[in-house]
């Protein structure tokens, strides 16, 4: 994609003069660029009954060796918010997970998916074409360089 087709982030917010500060841009843009992301995957999502965060702790528990605690699943999470519990009994409802009292300590329960979940998870495996699609416009190359300096920002800072 040639530059001249690019939409700056000032363009994108109506921001009619720029940035004074280089960092600011970047700031602003990265968190832009989230929010934008976050909207493209939950309307892909959506045709599938299932949120962004239900969809994340499929995810995690998919990959998990075990079951999970919930502070354990909050840890892992990309959005780290306090409501888990509430969205984990939502998803007992929807039998994607089950809860039960956690063997080495009876105050904690463990979260474990279920066949359900995991059929779900099959069907949404168009999440790879997905982000194929989203990040189209960058080649393989610059998607590496793009999840190594952001691996890179994340780490700069205590």
């Amino acid at each position: 994609m040639s530059t001249s087709t690019i939409k700056t982030i000032e363009e994108a917010i109506g921001q009619k003069k720029s940035f004074e500060f280089v960092h600011e841009k970047a700031l602003v843009n990265v968190l832009y660029t989230q929010g934008w992301l976050r909207d493209q995957l939950k309307l892909y999502l959506s045709q599938y009954g299932i949120t962004l965060k239900q969809y994340n702790i499929l995810r995690i528990l998919r990959g998990a060796d075990k079951p999970l605690t919930t502070s354990e699943i909050r840890e892992r999470m990309v959005d780290k918010m306090s409501d888990t519990t509430r969205l984990i009994d939502r998803m007992i409802k929807k039998e994607w997970v089950q809860k039960s009292i956690c063997d080495f300590d009876k105050r904690l329960v463990d979260i474990k998916i279920l066949d359900k979940g995991l059929d779900l998870l099959d069907d949404i495996k168009g999440i790879e074409k997905k982000a194929q699609d989203i990040f189209s416009s960058l080649d393989h190359d610059e998607v590496e360089k793009l999840n190594y300096l952001l691996d890179k920002l994340r780490t700069s800072v205590g």
